[in-house]
């Protein structure tokens, strides 16, 4: 008969790092990754505050579990698509994830111990465009461009004061538009008044800028 195996020393029971950082990234998820804590995460496992050391070292441990998380979460380019194809599924798929974890925008490019999913995700990407014929170099300033463009769209896009195109209209005219007297901002009264009237959706902003980016990348591709 196998003896039972013996709890590792300072665990608690029924935790894991897994159910550690699950409970980190739910936290920082509803309130922000500034108030997260040890104590805190201890307390919201029912654990004792040294306990949790034991799955996660540091703070910086944890926040590296996390972020790695959140890039698991983001797909990867497709090896079967052309590279532009590629790149905006991975952008639209990292924006969505990003609205989830709006808390992870500024530690994205952080980490100086990324994890597994960091980078298979980093090693795909660049792949995807070294065997779209850019240059190592090329590739760099592309991935740095896509990301550059795509963490900055998700930052404005979680500090938006409405949610919906609906949103943007009555905050327009309930807001903007008292603000905007037509004889001192002309420029700025009759676009929010034009773009209140059919309907302006700024989430569709995303796909303008990517398509941009992408055919001014294409043109410095195709010249080698």
């Amino acid at each position: 008969m196998t003896a039972p195996q013996r709890r590792p020393e300072g665990s608690e029971p029924g935790l894991s790092k897994q159910l550690v950082v699950a409970e980190a990234l739910r936290l920082a998820d509803s309130e922000g990754v500034d108030g997260l804590s040890m104590r805190r995460l201890a307390r919201d496992l029912g654990a004792g505050a040294m306990s949790i050391y034991h799955y996660v070292a540091s703070k910086d441990e944890l926040l590296d579990a996390m972020i790695d998380i959140v890039f698991a979460e983001i797909d990867l380019p497709p090896e079967d698509l052309d590279w532009q194809a590629a790149m905006r599924l991975r952008a639209a798929s990292a924006r969505q994830v990003l609205a989830r974890h709006p808390w992870a925008i500024a530690l994205m490019e952080s980490r100086t111990t990324p994890g597994p999913a960091n980078l298979r995700h980093r090693e795909a990407v660049t792949a995807c465009l070294r065997r779209a014929g850019f240059g190592i170099v090329m590739a760099a300033h592309a991935n740095w461009l896509l990301d550059s463009y795509v963490y900055g769209f998700a930052l404005q896009e979680a500090s938006l004061p409405f949610d919906t195109a609906g949103g943007l209209a009555d905050l327009t005219e309930d807001v903007y538009l008292p603000q905007l007297p037509a004889d001192e901002f002309p420029y700025l009264h009759e676009s929010a008044a034009a773009l209140m009237a059919d309907g302006y959706e700024p989430a569709g902003e995303f796909d303008f800028g990517l398509d941009l980016i992408l055919a001014a990348l294409e043109s410095l591709r195709a010249r080698g």
